[in-house]
């Protein structure tokens, strides 16, 4: 990812004389807003004049008011909306020469060389196609007799971000926008197995991907779904008596319910269409089950933007202009993408040609090749569907015993790791023992089954207990404990005490030969700090959470201050906003304050009392920029920080403090967004 101060180079001065014009088209993603915002304040801040291209490529074409000049204010308010502020078209005229002629000619007399595009695989091959007769263009505009325009704009350059629900475009891990969507099948997921429990029904739930599966696997994944279609990987021929007869084991097992998810693309071997309600009929004549069937439709695309969207729209933006900035004539068009946790740049073009592949592999009946050409995240995620969801557990057992338990504090995605490890580990045939309160229960470990776990997938906190006790005063009696119950494997899930517990056992294993067996940590805390991870479960439900009720506050005047938990390494810190650097371009817009690090004693926020910043008085005198807000740890007190507010401002402070409701919500919320809108507390 590039490093916008850039060793020798002035950043404010990087884009002095260039201009970058940024559009949205295709169809519309959450946390498409977050990657407008972040590309015109990165180009701000580097000297550059930045541009909107209003309603996709046909304001390319249209030109006029269309194409506006972008202020810092200007993209205020925008980061938690959904959708495209700037507006997406399906453009006709831009796919003629024509039509480009007309964009090129908009371009150039307002001397922009520079354009970024956020949209599907369709949109940024049209913008490859527009660079690569951008000289030809020229020359077109100069025999016309514009030749003053033309002189100054020799080359263009191009970068793409991807915003799609789909997640259907190769060579990126996640596209903007798929999170949210996920988020959105959840909620859904989560009302209609209430009510289906209640009536011992089954529910087949449709979810857009007509090309790709990726919503449709995910969320099978991650509501431990029944069976799963998606276009890429057909059910073998018989699947109708297969699906059957695993409802049918579902319900004898104890469940009251019965999940089916669809993709709108999904097909079988010979190419024909697999519906909803094709399934429903199956199952109701068959098994005489009460079966409803729902189709989610555009509710996918609606709605505010996770956090992760946020985050993910916003580190694109700053990467596609510092890409921009850094082009020369002979540099290929390239798209940003998201690499593990990074942020990388690469060629459009073949990103573009292995994602046609897939389409490819997928008509030739080569669907092996077609999960392949997906990406090894998408590949993972089937293989390990397959592994939950469809294998029965082997009759014969290894003899060998795997405990496993929660330590530290309780957050949401414990149960689901608790859930992922007992049946990985039952289908190799070995014991799984349950470990209840943390430490503290290595006393009395229980046998936990495949059904047991059935349905906790979905569950916040921690159905084994935890506690945030440390082994260190109980060691003899732990390992007289896992000699009694002959364990020969830990899997210890939790966060910083889990960590430090481990550690605890590893040194005393030079005094207990007990504890010389295999210990597996699994970061799961919502502070994010267990080394060696990038990300810990719980960490985005509860950014989730905090954005939730962030977007709840930011409709009251004033100033709203988010205070956190001072023991915490705070999560945004590390993965959601680098305050040390270019805070500016994300979440949360500071009152011009200057910020020492993190985690240190002196920690403390700082406010010109003198001269407000530039940044403060924008956001007070920007029309319909009445409040702000601050994320402060909670060793400052309420009074200081009120004494941090010029007096002229007239800002009355509202706080939230992480022990309230907002602290409840963070450890205790589901593994996805709750629906329903918390009361803020007064004052």
């Amino acid at each position: 990812m590039a490093n916008i101060n850039t060793a020798g180079v002035d950043p404010t001065k990087m884009g002095v004389g260039r201009a970058i014009a940024v559009l949205t088209s295709g169809g519309d993603a959450q946390g498409m807003n977050a990657a407008v915002r972040a590309t015109v304040r990165v180009g701000l801040y580097t000297g550059a004049k930045v541009f909107f291209v209003h309603e996709g490529y046909q304001g390319l074409v249209d030109g006029g008011d269309h194409i506006r000049p972008a202020t810092w204010e200007s993209v205020s308010m925008m980061l938690q909306l959904g959708g495209t502020v700037i507006g997406s078209a399906r453009c006709k005229d831009f796919q003629t020469r024509e039509g480009r002629l007309k964009a090129a000619f908009n371009l150039v007399k307002l001397g922009v060389t520079n354009l970024c595009v956020i949209g599907g695989d369709g949109s940024l091959t049209g913008a490859n196609i527009f660079r690569t007769e951008w000289s030809d263009l020229l020359k077109d505009l100069i025999s016309k007799g514009k030749q003053s325009e033309a002189k100054t704009s020799s080359h263009l350059n191009i970068v793409g971000m991807v915003g799609s629900i789909d997640n259907d475009f190769c060579g990126t891990d996640m596209t903007i926008g798929t999170d949210s969507a996920l988020h959105r099948i959840i909620e859904v997921v989560d009302s209609i197995t209430t009510t289906a429990q209640s009536h011992q029904r089954a529910f087949i739930l449709e979810v857009m991907g007509r090309h790709c599966g990726y919503l449709a696997l995910v969320t099978a994944l991650a509501c431990g779904a029944d069976w799963v279609f998606i276009p890429e990987m057909p059910p073998d021929d018989g699947w109708e008596d297969h699906l059957c007869r695993r409802l049918t084991e579902t319900r004898k097992a104890g469940s009251r319910l019965n999940v089916i998810i669809v993709a709108e693309g999904a097909i079988n071997k010979e190419g024909k269409p697999i519906t909803c309600d094709q399934l429903k009929d199956l199952v109701t004549k068959r098994l005489g089950y009460d079966t409803r069937a729902t189709t989610l439709g555009h509710v996918q695309r609606g709605g505010t933007p996770s956090a992760f969207d946020r985050v993910l729209g916003s580190r694109m933006g700053v990467e596609a202009v510092m890409a921009l900035l850094e082009a020369t004539p002979e540099t290929p068009a390239c798209v940003v993408s998201l690499s593990g946790n990074q942020a990388v740049r690469l060629p459009l073009m073949e990103c573009v040609q292995v994602t046609k592949d897939v389409t490819v592999a997928m008509n030739e009946g080569r669907f092996d090749d077609a999960v392949k050409l997906r990406g090894r995240s998408f590949e993972n995620n089937w293989n390990t569907y397959k592994l939950l969801a469809h294998v029965r557990p082997p009759e014969t057992k290894s003899n060998i015993n795997v405990a496993i338990l929660n330590v530290g504090a309780p957050c949401a995605g414990m149960n689901a790791a608790v859930r992922t490890a007992v049946r990985i580990g039952i289908i190799q045939g070995h014991n799984m023992l349950a470990v209840h309160d943390g430490f503290e229960g290595l006393a009395e470990e229980k046998p936990i089954t495949w059904n047991t776990v059935g349905d906790w997938t979905g569950k916040g906190g921690s159905e084994l207990g935890t506690k945030r006790v440390l082994p260190g005063k109980y060691m003899e009696e732990i390992s007289l404990n896992i000699a009694k119950y002959n364990i020969h494997a830990l899997v210890i899930i939790g966060g910083f005490e889990a960590f430090s517990g481990a550690l605890e056992m590893v040194q005393g294993r030079e005094k207990y030969e007990e504890l010389c067996i295999p210990m597996v940590i699994i970061p799961a805390t919502v502070s994010n700090n267990v080394p060696g991870s990038d990300f810990s479960i719980g960490a985005d439900t509860a950014l989730n959470t905090i954005t939730t009720v962030r977007d709840t506050a930011h409709t009251l005047s004033g100033c709203t201050v988010y205070k956190y938990h001072n023991d915490y390494q705070p999560i945004f810190v590390n993965n959601f906003i680098n305050l040390k650097k270019v805070f500016r371009f994300f979440l949360i817009d500071l009152t011009g304050a200057k910020m020492e690090p993190w985690g240190t004693p002196k920690c403390k926020m700082e406010l010109d009392k003198e001269k407000p910043s530039r940044q403060t008085e924008n956001i007070l005198s920007s029309r319909n920029q009445s409040r702000a807000q601050l994320v402060m740890p909670t060793h400052l007190s309420n009074t200081a920080l009120q004494g941090l507010v010029h007096p002229k401002m007239k800002i009355r402070l509202r706080f939230t403090h992480p022990r309230g409701i907002l602290g409840d919500l963070i450890h205790h919320s589901s593994e996805r967004r709750k629906s329903y809108t918390p009361r803020m507390p007064r004052g």
